[in-house]
């Protein structure tokens, strides 16, 4: 014998796969649970590409901007031989660690000036980032070679030149604690040579594409009149390192006068705006999905219409309202958690199916794309959550009416 508990829940499975003497009620359950499976479906997918994004463009900056960044809090330079960094620089989870001076610089090319973000670097720099793996260009990767400094453009700058092969060059930057003196400029301005590699990088971002030149850290701190300065401390983990552990350490170490940034925190800004992005999407189709469930409202209340007979039966062999309130509530969410079901292996399907062959294209006349097809990622979280708001949406569509239609 089931008991009050139990048969709200068998009586909405028995409805909810029966065969209903009016055909019309069928057919708008499946109308129901296929608008409710779309609009799951469209969800996750829409979240699973963003997740593409994301993770596309954090492989992007991965090989310029180092795992762990330290930064000073206050100021923008601190000394190298400070005892906090060395002692960071030092962990035994840190393989390789470099140094680098970063600031404001003016190119003097073919009688245009522009200005620039020069950055120092010092020789480990290669060891810490991969910026080797996005050179371009018949030379090869150095800073310096006895007296001659080289500066390495960003693919974007170097088209801005002309050429990767820019020669030699002059760089100025204001002299240290000068005023620029109008009636001679030249006074108040140090300008030193640099040399082209014949290589540059391609990060595939602006930002660093069209205004960092990359040199040696001697030849910055030269030509910023800093020396014995640097502006951060960029650092590499060994294999199998736990990078928020040893984050948290390095933030101990560090107290209130450095930042300890990992790769997200260093491209802050963009990643935020992208979940601002990725957060509107979701609240846009979760109100779709709202829509999707007022099909459900139809499908039960013809249901409870239906079932009169039967509900006076229920009460006559002593089932409250409460219980039958529970009954057609069930009804309701079981079509909705069917339709979320439903739409989440749907989603997962055309997920895995852009995946491998991508057959949505970034643009259908050929442009110039980083990749080819829009970038898909599943995270299992995103799946919960979607399924989690499929229910709470479609459990609230139908609670009032059902209310109110089985008090009728």
């Amino acid at each position: 014998m089931l008991n009050s508990q139990r048969l709200p829940w068998f009586m909405a499975l028995r409805y909810l796969f029966s065969r209903k003497r009016v055909a019309s009620i069928n057919i708008i359950s499946g109308i129901a649970v296929t608008g409710v499976a779309f609009g799951t479906a469209a969800l996750l997918c829409t979240l699973s590409v963003f997740n593409g994004f994301h993770d596309l463009i954090g492989s992007l900056y991965t090989a310029f901007d180092p795992p762990i960044e330290v930064v000073p809090t206050q100021g923008k330079l601190v000394t190298a031989d400070d005892p906090a960094l060395q002692r960071m620089a030092a962990m035994p989870e840190v393989e390789a660690a470099s140094y680098c001076l970063e600031d404001n610089a003016l190119i003097l090319f073919r009688g245009r000036p522009t200005i620039i973000t020069l950055k120092g670097v010092d020789d480990h720099y290669d060891h810490v980032t991969g910026i080797r793996s996005i050179l371009y260009g018949t030379g090869t990767y150095q800073l310096h070679r006895g007296t001659i400094e080289y500066g390495i453009p960003g693919i974007g700058l170097a088209s801005a030149m002309g050429s990767i092969d820019y020669g030699t060059l002059q760089i100025c930057a204001p002299r240290k604690g000068e005023r620029i003196n109008l009636a001679n400029p030249g006074e108040s301005i140090n300008a030193l040579d640099i040399t082209s590699p014949r290589v540059c990088f391609n990060v595939n971002q602006r930002k660093y594409d069209d205004n960092y030149l990359i040199t040696s850290l001697t030849f910055a701190q030269a030509l910023f009149e800093q020396p014995g300065c640097v502006s951060g401390l960029e650092l590499k983990l060994r294999p199998g390192a736990d990078l928020q552990a040893v984050k948290s350490r390095m933030q101990q170490v560090a107290g209130n006068r450095f930042k300890v940034q990992d790769q997200l925190e260093q491209q802050q800004d963009v990643f935020n705006v992208m979940q601002i992005e990725k957060l509107m999407a979701y609240l846009f189709l979760t109100f779709i999905v709202m829509v999707a469930c007022f099909n459900i409202i139809g499908s039960v209340s013809m249901l409870i219409i239906e079932k009169r007979g039967d509900m006076a039966t229920l009460r006559h062999l002593g089932a409250t309202d409460s219980m039958i309130f529970r009954i057609f509530l069930y009804e309701g969410r079981l079509i909705t958690l069917l339709g979320a079901v439903i739409g989440i292996v749907l989603g997962l399907l055309l997920c895995w199916l852009q995946q491998t062959f991508g057959f949505i294209s970034l643009s259908s006349s050929g442009g110039n794309f980083i990749i080819d097809a829009y970038p898909v990622s599943v995270h299992a979280l995103d799946v919960l959550i979607v399924l989690l708001t499929v229910a709470v949406v479609g459990s609230l569509a139908v609670w009032y009416p059902v209310r109110y239609l089985s008090r009728r």
